[in-house]
């Protein structure tokens, strides 16, 4: 009889053995991947146990009618502390069960610090794959004042959007709906604001075209329409001159000064004489690198286009460049003045000397 309780013993034992070192981690593997190669056998047990004991709290998302929210993880910062946080911010229903599922899969040592758009309709296996890669799901894309499209083109492919400088190029060439003040065959040359942009991704290049114009419709007040409209401008012709204003000022204190310097000369059919539409015209400087040749020859100075105003009086037929927001208010309410000249101070500091007369605009010229 006792030998036949003892085997009894021998064969339960053997059944839990069985157990613990066959099926447990088996079904564990099955569900939920293979175990980390780091964790001991005793260790594989243990949280192959611990999984199946949390059953659906890995596969069932706390919240399936949740938002995202924005989860950081710091650098440094314990697995044990992203659990407590994902937990407090009702990102999960369990910490302990994320942090189990993540040593168990060796996951804890691939999370990175970053920051992530988490979703309570995420389970828990769902929000450690997305904690793998901190790249975020939006980039920042800064359009600088004074940049014509091929500069924005240029620092496209650095920007995390899928969009290349050729096709946008050609995109450009017919403008959004939403800027129906620009004619007809011609490109968003200097509409575009301006700004920081935050996009998703996955923005293509019509979407992208899209959010800068109306960005930039959004800008285009009243008030800015109605000046435009007291300077005898159109509200292409503002953003021209404007474009032009801005790739000539240093100092946003100026604008308005050398807006009224322009649009003095404009009234009474003297060209506008302006470096900067010349060096548009020139187009790219490969010398230096450069779409903005500087500095200028005379030869340059005599160059046949349409957009050279040392050439062709009035107006280039188009922006040369996108204006901020005070080249725009430069052009709609500028500084009241009687000058046709102005040119650089002789010290360096950016600042311009203005002069009614020619003669007087000689007598400002440097030694």
């Amino acid at each position: 009889m006792r030998r036949y309780h003892l085997v009894l013993i021998v064969i339960a034992l053997l059944a839990v053995v069985f157990l613990c070192i066959g099926y447990i981690p088996a079904r564990a593997s099955l569900l939920y991947g293979p175990p980390a190669r780091s964790l001991s056998i005793p260790d594989r047990i243990e949280y192959s146990t611990r999984l199946l004991a949390h059953g659906d709290l890995l596969t069932t998302p706390l919240n399936p009618n949740g938002f995202d929210q924005t989860f950081t993880i710091e650098p440094g910062e314990s697995i044990a502390s992203v659990a407590a946080r994902l937990e407090e911010a009702l990102l999960i229903a369990d910490a302990q069960t994320f942090y189990d599922y993540v040593v168990y899969t060796g996951l804890d040592l691939t999370i990175q610090a970053g920051q992530y758009k988490l979703s309570p309709s995420l389970s828990i296996m769902d929000i450690t794959r997305k904690l793998q890669d901190a790249t975020s799901e939006d980039v920042t894309f800064t359009i600088l004042s004074g940049w014509r499209m091929e500069e924005i083109a240029a620092s496209l492919p650095t920007s995390g959007l899928d969009i290349s400088p050729e096709a946008f190029l050609s995109a450009v060439q017919t403008p959004p709906q939403v800027l129906d003040f620009v004619p007809d065959r011609s490109s968003m040359e200097g509409f575009f604001f301006p700004d920081v942009y935050i996009l998703p991704r996955t923005t293509s290049v019509d979407q992208f075209l899209d959010i800068a114009a109306r960005n930039f419709a959004s800008h285009l007040t009243e008030d800015l329409r109605s000046g435009f409209n007291a300077q005898g401008l159109d509200v292409y012709q503002a953003v021209t001159l404007a474009s032009i204003v801005e790739r000539e000022s240093v100092h946003d204190e100026e604008m308005s000064l050398i807006a009224s310097v322009f649009l003095n000369r404009l009234n009474i059919g003297m060209t506008l004489g302006s470096d900067p539409t010349v060096q548009y015209a020139l187009g790219y400087d490969s010398l230096n690198g450069t779409w903005w040749t500087n500095p200028l020859s005379l030869e340059d100075l005599k160059t046949d286009s349409p957009y050279n105003t040392y050439v062709y009086a009035g107006l280039p037929p188009g922006p040369i460049a996108s204006p901020s927001l005070e080249a725009l208010q430069a052009v709609a309410f500028p500084q009241a003045s009687d000058y046709y000249y102005f040119q650089a101070q002789c010290d360096g500091s950016g600042y311009h000397t203005f002069a009614s007369t020619f003669e007087e605009h000689l007598g400002n010229s440097c030694p």
